[in-house]
């Protein structure tokens, strides 16, 4: 099989596809025929050697796909060969075969693609956990995404809409809150040249927003935390920007709210049966077109270095899926 690896820690660059011999699947396992894999910002941290996990190189990256059961281990009830699957790991995923624990597999249902499905369970079951599991969000409550027009933004603002939340989007360009606006967004924020704290405070009518979803890190993050309302829910999801904020913790006690960690690849390994029932519950609502994962563009194995350039400079709106 062909498959692309990370053979130094470099950034980028460091990608190459090579030629490996088919894995099989053992006790408990799945194996899947990758019709289409999706890129995310871990996989950008992983070829840097910055992810939370560092695995021995040379390494598969790639935590999400869709595809087609070829063969499973002993053991395995829940699917069978010929079943359409999507999936998500740590890595392993950028390649034509892949083995996976049989509990990771979500059946895809018949009327969503392989092409949707391989850019829906990363993102939008991280934000799942975060305003469902973690921020118990409310039907009315106003919701600030940071991000938003990259994958994970993508996903908060449906899923917020969804949800019943009112959804401001902060994105760094003005087309970008264009884009952010047709994923369903009420107001847009530039935070490239608004002021943040101040434009929520407008926006709201002086009260802030309940929910803050940051996956960007940096800057921006003590802005959006003075624009919290009282009693909110900060939800750190990750840091886009390359920088992890030191927050001055007199503003959490000022406002009573709280910063809440959400590490949905931990939550996924320590509860999978619990994330495998999110993931069929998310994609209920993409097959009844409640959620409509976007796909910004499909791009080869052999230009792999290319979409994790392009995720790095945020230069991506929505998702960006590698294909065999």
């Amino acid at each position: 099989m062909r498959a692309v690896r990370i053979h130094e820690t470099s950034g980028p660059q460091g990608l190459r596809v090579d030629t490996l011999d088919d894995p099989s699947p053992l006790a408990g396992e799945v194996l899947v025929e990758v019709k289409a894999a999706g890129v995310n910002f871990p996989d950008v941290l992983l070829s840097y050697g910055k992810y939370q996990f560092k695995p021995p190189t040379p390494f598969i990256p790639g935590g999400e796909a869709a595809g087609i059961v070829r063969a499973v281990g002993s053991g395995v009830e829940s699917v069978k060969p010929g079943d359409r699957v999507a999936f998500t790991g740590i890595h392993g995923s950028f390649a034509e075969l892949v083995t996976t624990p049989e509990v990771t597999c979500v059946r895809i249902p018949d009327e969503v693609s392989f092409d949707v499905a391989a850019a829906t369970l990363l993102t939008y079951l991280t934000t799942f956990h975060a305003l469902v599991d973690r921020a118990a969000i409310q039907k009315g409550d106003t919701l600030l995404v940071l991000g938003a027009a990259g994958g994970v933004g993508v996903s908060a603002i449906q899923l917020g809409k969804w949800l019943g939340a009112r959804v401001i989007a902060a994105a760094s360009t003005d087309e970008k809150i264009v884009f952010c606006k047709e994923q369903g967004a009420d107001e847009g924020i530039n935070y490239a040249k608004e002021d943040l704290k101040e434009r929520v405070k407008a926006i709201t009518g002086g009260a802030g927003a309940n929910v803050v979803y940051d996956a960007v890190g940096g800057s921006y993050s003590e802005a959006a935390l003075r624009a919290t309302a009282w009693e909110g829910r900060y939800l750190v999801i990750g840091f886009a920007s390359g920088d992890i904020p030191k927050i001055p913790l007199n503003l959490v006690l000022l406002k009573g709210c709280q910063i809440v960690g959400v590490f949905w690849g931990q939550f996924a390994m320590r509860d999978p049966a619990r994330n495998r029932k999110n993931g069929e519950r998310v994609f209920e609502w993409v097959r009844e077109g409640k959620l409509k994962p976007h796909v910004d563009d499909k791009i080869p194995f052999e230009r792999a270095s290319e979409a994790l350039l392009r995720m790095a400079e945020r230069k991506v709106k929505g998702k960006i899926l590698l294909v065999p």
